[in-house]
């Protein structure tokens, strides 16, 4: 099983705005830090807001925060909603199959194996992530500083 990349950037940039909640963040802070693209970045964003987890706001003084507290986001809730319905095998992916699909047991094993892995993240909130948030904000910052100077590879 492999978590999409637009769900990595989508809960990397939640922990962000999380050990950042003192202030609102731009896209590009949060591309900087983790030295990855701005423009994916910017589709997670209008996902996480459709979604009501971050709020935005243009102009000057805008950017992205935290909608809701850290304690108040489900990891899980988040991986599902940003995830590919996770068509592990052929016939879970809509209007496939194959020609077992109609006797196949497997397609009940992958089930309760992605149940499985979706309810570890179900128990956790992004509050559970960024408990050691202190450390988190400075490796953040000092990696956007790294970055900056051109130091670190994107």
């Amino acid at each position: 099983m492999r978590m999409t990349l637009h769900t990595d950037y989508a809960l990397r940039m939640l922990i962000y705005l999380a050990v950042h909640s003192d202030r609102t963040s731009t896209v590009n802070d949060i591309a900087e830090s983790y030295g990855i693209s701005r423009n994916h970045l910017l589709k997670v964003t209008l996902n996480l807001r459709r979604l009501g987890l971050v709020s935005t706001a243009r102009g000057r003084s805008g950017g992205v925060r935290l909608a809701l507290a850290p304690t108040e986001i489900n990891v899980g809730t988040v991986v599902r909603a940003m995830g590919d319905g996770f068509p592990v095998v052929a016939c879970m992916a809509d209007g496939e199959g194959c020609v077992l699909t109609p006797e196949c047991k497997l397609r009940n094993v992958v089930r309760a194996a992605v149940g499985a892995y979706l309810s570890v993240f179900d128990s956790y909130s992004l509050a559970d992530l960024v408990h050691n948030g202190d450390v988190l904000r400075t490796i953040l910052d000092l990696s956007a500083v790294s970055n900056a100077q051109g130091t670190v590879a994107a």
